[in-house]
């Protein structure tokens, strides 16, 4: 079996059993993501998405929680993050190290943010992605002419992946349909000759395409890789390899918000939680609906031959009775209801409903506390813990799957395409380090508030007990303290000066306050011996030594 072959057969293995999944994210969507529950079925751009729904608000609890995760997570007027050495703190590095990662992450956020790049609407799609499904796929890639970065998302129908042994994402599949047009333009004299004939008189017929990335080691062929992973692009129809490359990266990043044991697929905790209500707030729905209209415009039961005009059910109409008629019979013309004293016990049902659902998207979790007025300052740290703990399910993948995947890959495609200049240029002592991502958001500065609050009390404990044994004060490293408070709130590193720095200074000051005091004691010491009647110097040698 050649190349070509042995990576579709394993595509069309991935492919064939994923099926099961499509079903439930085919479900999922048509509930809370209707414009794109095409899993399944197809869906064209006129089509009415939420025909089958009696109901909005699942929608809406989808669409709130992935408007948060970008205004909460990745805020464009706000330095979201910053780029750290795994191994040195960085308090502890020095200024040059810490500039170079400041001009560094600036350099990338522009990259990140340029128009072309495509990075906020791509993160938009994945987010709704992410809260529907609790995954999505963004390739991050230089653009054609390699002059800056292009982001996209891909839908979760075209795209399957494997994991290794230790549930890493290794090898990622994604099928794709680009017209022959697209495919010469893109791979020129490398496409099969039927899709060049096909150039001629059907330039827009579409041709499947996979784009296949792996580890290099995954297949054992001829052309070694020096690179850790390989990009292929094949013509499956032809079995036909038309493009072989090293990659430094994935290329995609999936972020999964959570797994199941032995599926490499995960899901969303929000809809899944929410799916049985969902449904159930549909069907309440289109009977409270139908109940109202009934009780609005009521079923009307007549007499036969006892009328003489047709039925006004309008406001106000008049309906004109047979003036034979003996209405000892009953009225010709009545409502036709059964009790509707229910519909008050219904709607309440309904709003219990929506409530489930909205503690399902976390939605009542997303606010920071306020502070009370009169609130002491650990009840105010009380009230930031909690939010920590019942936020941490909601940020915690995000930061470390989402952001923190996808910044680095970014890092990883300019580092190498020489956009934070030459590598020489980097300080040594960041050199062969492997750097991070840290975050803003509202977890990390609660967090960072928890810490400062931490701060706060270590001093005022310091303070009580330096009244009992004043040695207790060094127990604590003040400067280093403050160094870390200072830094975990993200205060700028050209506003701080270096340890060296500042030591020098502490051994000025130290010196000019010796100096001074060694001034007053000579001061003192004239103005004694001048009371005394004898000079400074037989003052302080009487023996004249």
């Amino acid at each position: 079996m050649d190349q070509a072959e042995d990576i579709i057969k394993q595509g069309s293995n991935l492919f064939s059993t994923r099926k099961p999944v499509m079903s439930l994210w085919q479900t999922l969507a048509s509930q809370f993501y209707p414009e794109r529950a095409d899993f399944t079925t197809s869906l064209l751009t006129g089509d009415d998405f939420a025909s089958n729904l009696m109901t909005s608000y699942p929608i809406l609890a989808r669409r709130d929680l992935g408007n948060a995760f970008s205004s909460m997570l990745r805020p464009s007027a706000k330095d979201w993050f910053h780029i750290r050495s795994d191994r040195i703190e960085k308090s502890k590095l020095q200024l040059e190290s810490n500039n170079w990662l400041e001009a560094a992450a600036e350099v990338m956020r522009k990259l990140m943010y340029n128009r072309n790049s495509g990075f906020v609407r791509a993160t938009k799609q994945a987010d709704h992605d992410f809260a529907a499904f609790g995954q999505t796929v963004i390739s991050t890639e230089l653009n054609k002419d390699m002059t800056g970065l292009l982001y996209r998302c891909w839908h979760l129908r075209d795209v399957c992946w494997m994991t290794d042994e230790n549930d890493m994402i290794d090898t990622i599949y994604r099928r794709w349909k680009p017209t022959a047009r697209d495919i010469c333009k893109l791979w020129p004299g490398k496409v099969h000759d039927e899709i060049t004939k096909c150039l001629e008189k059907e330039p827009f017929r579409e041709w499947e395409i996979w784009h296949v990335v792996c580890k290099s080691d995954l297949y054992n062929y001829e052309k070694k890789m020096r690179t850790p992973y390989v990009s292929y692009y094949i013509d499956v129809e032809h079995k036909k390899v038309m493009e072989c490359t090293g990659s430094w990266t994935l290329h995609y990043t999936i972020p999964r918000w959570q797994l199941v044991s032995g599926s490499q697929y995960a899901f969303s905790p929000a809809t899944i939680t929410a799916l049985p209500d969902a449904r159930l707030i549909q069907s309440m729905t289109g009977v409270l609906l139908e109940s109202g209209e009934r009780a609005a415009n009521p079923p009307l039961l007549a007499v036969q031959e006892a009328l003489r005009s047709d039925v006004s059910v309008y406001p106000g109409g008049i309906t004109y009775l047979d003036g034979e008629y003996d209405e000892r019979l009953g009225p010709a013309l009545r409502p036709l209801l059964g009790d509707t004293g229910n519909l008050a016990a219904s709607f309440n049902m309904s709003l219990d409903t929506r409530e489930m659902i909205k503690e399902a998207f976390y939605l009542s979790k997303l606010t920071l506390p306020q502070p009370g007025r009169d609130m002491t300052a650990y009840e105010v740290g009380q009230r930031v813990q909690e939010y920590i703990r019942q936020a941490m399910p909601i940020f915690e993948p995000m930061e470390t799957e989402y952001n923190g995947a996808l910044c680095e890959q970014t890092f990883e495609i300019l580092l190498r395409a020489g956009a934070f200049g030459p590598m020489r240029n980097i300080p040594r002592e960041l050199q062969g380090e492997t750097l991070s991502f840290a975050f803003e958001s509202p977890l990390h500065d609660a967090v960072e508030r928890a810490k400062g609050q931490t701060f706060l009390e270590s001093k005022s404990l310091l303070a009580e007990a330096a009244a009992v044994d004043p040695g207790v004060v060094h127990i604590v490293d003040v400067q280093e303290a403050l160094r870390d408070v200072l830094g975990g709130i993200g205060t700028p590193s050209g506003w701080l000066r270096s340890k060296g720095e500042v030591d020098q200074r502490i051994d000025a000051q130290q010196r000019a306050q010796q100096e001074q005091q060694r001034l007053m004691q000579a001061e003192q010491i004239a103005k004694t011996a001048q009371n005394a009647g004898v000079s400074a110097k037989d003052f302080i040698n009487p023996a004249g030594g």
